[in-house]
C-alpha cells in the first residue's frame, strides 16, 4: 500500500504508460506498417511482371510451334506480327538463320509487349529445311 504522504504525481506515474511511451510505441507500429505496405506493393509488382513474362512465353511457344509446322517460305515471308493473349497485345518477331549444319536452320523468336522495347520472352528452335 502506498502511504498518504506519497506525492500525487508518483501515484499517477505508477498507473499506466506515459505520453512519451505511447508516442514511441505508435512510431514503432507505424514503421512496421509502412514496411508491410512496401512489401505488399513489391509483391504485387512482381506478380504483374511474372504474369507478363508467362504470357510472353506462351506467345513465343505458339510462334515456335507454328515455325516447326509451317513451310519455311511462309515463315520467312512473315517475320513479325502481333497477337493477343491475356487481354494484352504482344509484338513478336522471328528471324530464320542458316546454321553450320547443312539442312538445319535456326529460328529465333522475340516477344515484347506492344509499345515496349524490352523483350519479355526469347526462344530459339532448330528445324530441318526439308520439311
Amino acid at each position: 500500500m502506498r502511504c498518504a504522504t506519497e506525492p500525487h504525481h508518483a501515484r499517477f506515474a505508477m498507473r499506466g504508460f506515459s505520453l512519451i511511451e505511447l508516442l514511441v510505441a505508435l512510431a514503432v507500429f507505424a514503421l512496421a506498417v509502412l514496411a508491410l505496405l512496401n512489401l505488399a506493393g513489391e509483391s504485387t509488382r512482381t506478380a504483374v511482371l511474372l504474369e507478363e513474362r508467362v504470357l510472353a512465353g506462351v506467345v513465343a511457344e505458339n510462334r515456335a510451334v507454328e515455325s516447326m509446322i509451317e513451310p519455311l517460305e511462309r515463315i520467312a515471308a512473315e517475320p513479325a506480327g502481333t497477337e493477343s493473349a491475356g487481354d494484352l497485345q504482344w509484338q513478336w518477331s522471328r528471324t530464320v538463320q542458316a546454321t553450320e549444319e547443312p539442312g538445319i536452320v535456326r529460328i529465333d523468336i522475340r516477344v515484347q509487349a506492344q509499345g515496349r522495347d524490352q523483350a519479355l520472352a526469347v526462344l530459339s528452335v532448330l528445324r530441318e529445311t526439308g520439311r
